[in-house]
């Protein structure tokens, strides 16, 4: 029975992100859902960046603590080790889904692009950035990164695996081609709103806090063999050797 409860928690919160997720690409690409980042009634300016750099930063308070192998040791303690990364999981979707509920639109325009061949090629850019995560994540594993293999392993009779130091196709030439592709994303915009360019900038900041502590915990785990692949191998921009 707790295998079964395992197993149904990771495919309820799997599901819960993967809705949440395709939303959020809307949400920022602002087609396909009603509540945009540019969409709703503008308000106060400085009041709307702040609201919306808190709602940020509770997602990636979120992020930086859960991540974090001690909290991960004291959530083990409340919940089972297999339901632990489900958890984050879960507690990530609500976090992005609050921002995408709450968000503050400020339309205020920084650039915009006219033309339609110009217009065409910047949001082939954006949706290359989003393939690039989405392919990423299925090159590292894309069902244990969001928890559904350790949730479903005890109900498959398969035992945990020690994670493996692997490099295959995209990081050969870059060590966070995930984060590469949200900031392809999120700055590849024709129409560069305020609120868009708090976002993008907010984001971005987090990515490059979030990649010290994601490294310094690599080369804790895989020690010089991670070094030398820093030294080797460009964070976001390919270094082709």
């Amino acid at each position: 029975m707790s295998a079964i409860l395992t197993a149904l928690y990771s495919a309820i919160a799997y599901v819960a992100f993967l809705a949440t997720f395709v939303y959020a690409i809307g949400f920022v690409e602002g087609v396909g859902v009603p509540k945009t980042i540019d969409s709703g009634s503008a308000g106060n300016v400085a009041i709307s960046i702040l609201i919306d750099a808190v709602l940020l930063g509770v997602f990636a308070l979120q992020h930086s603590v859960m991540a974090r192998p001690a909290f991960k040791r004291l959530l083990t303690r409340i919940v089972p080790p297999a339901a632990e990364r489900t958890t984050f999981v879960l507690l990530a979707t609500a976090a992005l889904a609050l921002i995408c509920w709450q968000w503050r639109p400020v339309p205020q325009l920084v650039w915009s692009v006219d033309g339609t061949l110009a217009t065409a090629i910047i949001r082939a850019v954006s949706w290359g950035g989003w393939a690039m995560l989405l392919i990423s994540t299925f090159l590292i594993s894309h069902f244990e990164l969001f928890g559904l293999a350790q949730g479903f392993a005890r109900l498959l009779g398969r035992s945990s695996v020690n994670p493996s130091f692997a490099t295959p196709f995209l990081y050969r030439w870059l060590r966070h081609p995930i984060y590469a592709g949200f900031i392809l994303a999120f700055w590849a915009a024709p129409h560069m709103s305020l609120g868009h360019l708090v976002f993008a900038v907010l984001t971005t900041g987090y990515i490059f806090v979030g990649i010290w502590f994601e490294e310094r915990d690599l080369i804790a785990q895989f020690g010089e063999r991670y070094s030398q692949y820093r030294r080797d191998v460009g964070m976001l921009l390919p270094r082709f050797r």
